[in-house]
């Protein structure tokens, strides 16, 4: 385990107006000198790499989701579904039933929030993944780039304008003590129309001529003003399905995005690249590779709660060989199962059964792959694979038989850096469009809408 990195601070989180950030900012290198205090500490490298604009999830919503009170999306909009959550909660925690977000209401769910983190930390802004004054979102990025990292951190309660703060920080590593390798901070909050209302203002606060990604926390809308205006000025967006409330709705909207012809990357379909590689390892030797028409069933079994992982490796499984969704159908109890029927080019028809698995120990990461088997109704095809996690992922596969009759058998093991802010730290290596991502959510696009009409 890596310890983290001390933070030197450069600037602490600083109240400014709106028209004084960009002067404010530049303040902050001058008192401080480029090459450090008269020697006495390192040289600091400002941002000169990227922007990062952050958008966080609204509290409230955001709270009632991670409490499992809340299912509908992250949009700041508090109707009745909200309402209703909110009741819930103040019931179960004993509070006034106001279906409001009382100032009693949201110190009690940032208490129970804290204490399933783990850590006993709650910001009171809100910003549970970004602290600004201490900011672990970026650390992973700033060991590596100097950058410039804009959150928007949208709130409940009465439209009092937005707030704005700078500062800026330095991660030291003992490798580079020579150099402070520096982030710049913005921070802008308030409710979800005053930051709408302030949107024209924060393309001017990208760096000019550097990449520019904007990570959307929330739930992804098309026909959000903010997200399409943030979106249209940067090169990537950036979202983490894992953290989707209504999978298959969110993942429709992230294709309507691609079609819009926005440049968009998913955490989540990054922490499915061992599970990939192991599969196309697999059928790598010439016998196997054509023994991969005669699969036609799969079954992928999945942490139950958040489908996104499973969809989007059997689309990718799917748009590589060019299987064509045909029926659509699921069921709820125990496990959720999810039926797919595909036909293959020959007009072969494949079996899919997703099925969300109730789990005990549930990770940081919501729907991690289990186990996944590839196999054929003729038993003379030499196709049958099992692929399964070191932690007996296979237990369900090998009560059915499935492991024993496998050809051949892999685990997939643990990956260290599956959260957002290593994958992240990532993705801004990179951007524009990713094709792969592209078809295989194309793919799930298609049979998703296959259950609509039925």
């Amino acid at each position: 385990m890596t310890q983290a990195p001390t933070i030197f601070s450069l600037q602490a989180p600083k109240d400014v107006s709106l028209n004084e950030i960009e002067a404010e900012l530049n303040q902050i290198w001058q008192s401080y000198g480029i090459t450090g205090e008269d020697g006495a500490l390192p040289a600091a490298t400002r941002a000169t790499t990227f922007t990062l604009v952050v958008y966080e999830p609204e509290e409230t919503q955001y709270l009632l989701a991670s409490l499992g009170f809340y299912n509908g999306p992250i949009d700041g909009i508090l109707g009745p579904q909200t309402d209703t959550a909110l009741r819930e909660a103040q019931k179960k925690y004993q509070l006034l039933e106001t279906g409001t977000a009382t100032p009693e209401t949201l110190a009690k769910l940032r208490e129970e929030y804290a204490k399933r983190q783990g850590n006993g930390v709650v910001n009171s802004n809100g910003a549970y993944s970004l602290n600004t004054t201490s900011p672990t979102i970026a650390d992973e990025i700033a060991l590596r780039n100097p950058c410039r990292i804009i959150a928007l951190c949208p709130i409940a309660g009465e439209d009092e304008g937005v707030k704005a703060q700078v500062s800026a920080y330095c991660p030291i590593q003992k490798q580079t003590s020579s150099t402070l390798v520096c982030c710049e901070y913005i921070t802008l909050s308030g409710t979800t129309s005053a930051l709408e209302r302030v949107g024209g203002m924060i393309p001017a606060l990208l760096i000019g001529g550097l990449p520019k990604f904007l990570w959307w926390k929330a739930t992804p809308d098309p026909n959000n003003t903010l997200f399409k205006r943030l979106a249209a000025v940067c090169n990537n967006v950036i979202v983490d399905s894992c953290n989707f409330n209504e999978p298959e709705n969110d993942l429709l909207s992230l294709q309507e995005l691609i079609e819009n012809s926005v440049p968009l990357a998913d955490l989540n379909w990054r922490r499915l690249a061992a599970w990939q590689e192991l599969t196309a390892e697999a059928y790598d030797p010439p016998h196997r590779r054509d023994a991969l028409t005669e699969i036609d069933r799969v079954m992928l079994d999945y942490e139950k709660g958040n489908s996104t992982q499973a969809l989007l490796f059997i689309g990718w499984l799917a748009s590589r060989l060019e299987w064509m969704p045909i029926s659509y159908q699921k069921e709820s109890d125990d496990y959720d199962i999810t039926r797919i029927r595909f036909v293959a080019q020959d007009q072969k028809q494949i079996e899919v059964e997703l099925a969300g698995v109730p789990v005990a120990d549930v990770g940081d990461v919501a729907g991690d792959l289990i186990a996944l088997r590839l196999s054929s109704t003729n038993p003379k095809a030499d196709c049958s694979t099992v692929i399964c996690t070191e932690t007996g992922g296979c237990m369900r596969m090998e009560t059915q038989g499935g492991a024993q009759s496998a050809g051949l058998y892999q685990q997939v093991s643990s990956l260290s850096e599956q959260k957002a802010e290593a994958l992240l730290s990532q993705q801004v290596q990179r951007w524009g469009r990713e094709t792969l991502f592209e078809d295989s959510l194309g793919v799930i696009a298609q049979t998703l809408k296959l259950a609509a009409k039925s």
